[in-house]
């Protein structure tokens, strides 16, 4: 039997979507690092965090500013770090 969620998603969007109101790390295709709390996944990737900070390590001195919030395009994203404790998934009890 395969996971997936309603609408016969994959088990990455659903582990995304488990993740909601937990913080994440997101790098994205220009470098920069985002981090908060992930308040909203669409089945497209596209994410919504809150309270982030978003840093460049590319940039001389690391740069970092605060973001109240900030919408991440799907197509933008390189990798997603999610919280330790998603391992204990329901998703993964099957």
């Amino acid at each position: 039997m395969s996971v997936v969620g309603n609408n016969r998603v994959g088990i990455p969007i659903v582990l995304l979507h488990d993740a909601e109101g937990a913080v994440v790390t997101v790098e994205l295709k220009s470098g920069e690092h985002v981090r908060g709390l992930l308040f909203e996944a669409e089945d497209q990737m596209n994410i919504y965090l809150k309270h982030a900070v978003i840093s460049n390590p590319n940039f001389p001195g690391g740069k970092r500013r605060k973001v109240d919030q900030v919408y991440i395009r799907g197509s933008q994203i390189v990798f997603i770090t999610i919280p330790d404790m998603l391992r204990h998934a329901p998703m993964f009890q099957r």
